[in-house]
């Protein structure tokens, strides 16, 4: 059984569906067919018992045959042309006489049960002595003699099938003719349907093995029409553009990610070559220039790690792990940025107006947004400026009082490894605030940069949540610091 379906399953798509509609066809030409054969022969039947009944055997010929019966039971009648019918008689003992030029009939126990009054009449199917079958119709009769007593008898009359037998084999043949023709048709059929319905799949199928050939994304399908074909063909329209975005973007995340590597890296060279060659001339360099150099070499180091970081956050996929879901206590993990912002800028005021907010999502990746916005202000402050900082209703808001970000930049200022012309002197990689909008776009909340009051940049976070944790959590979740 598994090998036909197996050879089946190898035959190509087309051959598969012409052959299925041809099966399909099949079968019901083949039940209509035995159908109309089995309604044929039963009307015809019909007819035939009809026509049975409604005939009765001449009261002469009965007695004809009961009074000059001249042929002994089981021999055979004078042979010539028949009537309508055969007739014979049959008494209750069940002895035949069988009238002349009428062939006779064997007699069934139907046919013996209307002779002795049993039954009215019989009808049934019978033979001949020899062997041509026939339909018999047999009723109870009495016949009167000359000179004699009136007899009960049956009276039997049976038509030949033959007639019948034979329209039925020339429909039974018409029949498979006409089938034959059908489901080798319907296989034409069939073939040319599946062949026009799947020449959009064959341009579907040649334009995926150019792709897999040449990797050129730019291949686009001819969309016709609203159905199933018309759909794959937009949805593999949708997966080539979707594919040449995201290999543009690597592509350019990789230029990116070369150019703003190159400086730190061109620098922590020159330095190190500079040590280098102190070391092997055995001139020494100034302490003061020496402490320069090392510090010099630790800041580069510091924004390489810091790059390779930001790459690594950026690499991850977009969709979140569930494993790393859990309800966030949003205010601890603003608390412990901002204990880290102050690090960082010791000269610098900041203000903290933080209330309880807990939210669902991925605390390192939360605490890492927060840090960015608040390395952000803390960079971008004067000296001995503040830093506004409150989380109420969900809504973190962190305001500076520095230069600000013009209003035509502020369209980029989320795009991976943008940098303000007047940043581009200050450490930093320039995926800072990238990282920032996925982060909190994957935690259902919205970020934006809007010029403050009076001076300065004003960031918005909004994250869904509420003041209280969820029942059945099982407490805030923390990040390590």
């Amino acid at each position: 059984m598994r090998d036909p379906v197996r050879r089946f399953r190898a035959l190509p798509l087309r051959s598969r569906l012409a052959l299925l509609t041809a099966t399909a066809v099949a079968v019901a030409v083949a039940g209509v067919a035995v159908a109309a054969w089995l309604l044929t022969r039963a009307q015809l039947f019909d007819e035939l018992d009809t026509s049975l009944r409604n005939t009765a055997a001449p009261p002469d010929l009965v007695r004809d045959t009961l009074r000059q019966c001249r042929t002994p039971v089981g021999e055979p009648a004078a042979q010539g042309r028949p009537g309508f019918a055969y007739t014979q008689v049959v008494d209750v003992n069940g002895a035949r006489c069988v009238a002349q030029y009428s062939r006779p009939v064997k007699v069934r126990p139907a046919d013996v049960a209307v002779a002795n009054g049993t039954v009215d009449d019989a009808l049934h199917t019978s033979t001949t002595d020899s062997g041509e079958t026939v339909r018999v119709h047999t009723v109870r009769d009495s016949v009167v003699l000359p000179g004699g007593p009136a007899v009960e008898v049956a009276v039997s009359l049976a038509r030949p099938t033959a007639e019948i037998d034979k329209s039925l084999s020339r429909l039974a043949l018409l029949l498979t003719a006409l089938a034959g023709i059908g489901v080798v048709g319907a296989g034409a059929a069939g073939l040319w349907v599946a062949r026009a319905g799947l020449r959009p799949v064959d341009r579907l199928t040649d334009a995926v093995e150019h792709v897999a050939r040449t990797e050129d994304l730019t291949v686009r399908i001819p969309v016709e029409g609203e159905d199933e074909i018309a759909r794959l063909s937009r949805s593999f329209n949708a997966m080539t553009a979707a594919l040449a975005s995201s290999r543009d973007r690597q592509a350019q995340l990789i230029a990116d990610a070369g150019h703003e590597l190159r400086t730190p890296l061109t620098s922590l060279r020159t330095n190190i070559e500079l040590l280098a060659r102190s070391e092997e001339t055995g001139r020494a360099i100034p302490a003061d220039d020496r402490r320069a150099l090392m510090a010099s070499v630790k800041a580069q180091m510091t924004e390489l790690a810091s790059l390779i970081g930001d790459l690594q956050e950026l690499s991850r996929p977009d969709a979140v792990t569930p494993g790393r879901l859990g309800v966030v206590a949003l205010h601890e993990v603003l608390d412990t940025a901002l204990a880290r912002a102050r690090l960082r800028g010791p000269e610098l005021t900041v203000t903290a107006d933080v209330r309880p907010w807990y939210v669902r999502g991925e605390a390192a990746a939360l605490e890492r947004a927060l840090v960015n916005v608040l390395d952000n202000a803390v960079k971008f402050s004067p000296p001995g400026g503040t830093v506004e900082v409150a989380l109420v209703d969900g809504v973190v808001t962190v305001r500076d009082h520095g230069p600000g970000i013009p209003a035509d930049e502020l369209p980029h200022v989320f795009e991976r490894f943008w940098r303000s012309p007047s940043a581009r002197s200050l450490p930093g990689s320039g995926l800072g605030l990238s990282i920032v909008a996925r982060t909190v776009g994957q935690a259902g909340g919205e970020v934006a940069l809007t010029p403050a009051e009076g001076g300065g940049t004003r960031a918005v976070i909004r994250l869904p949540g509420a003041p209280t944790p969820p029942p059945g959590a099982a407490g805030s979740v923390v990040p390590q610091q």
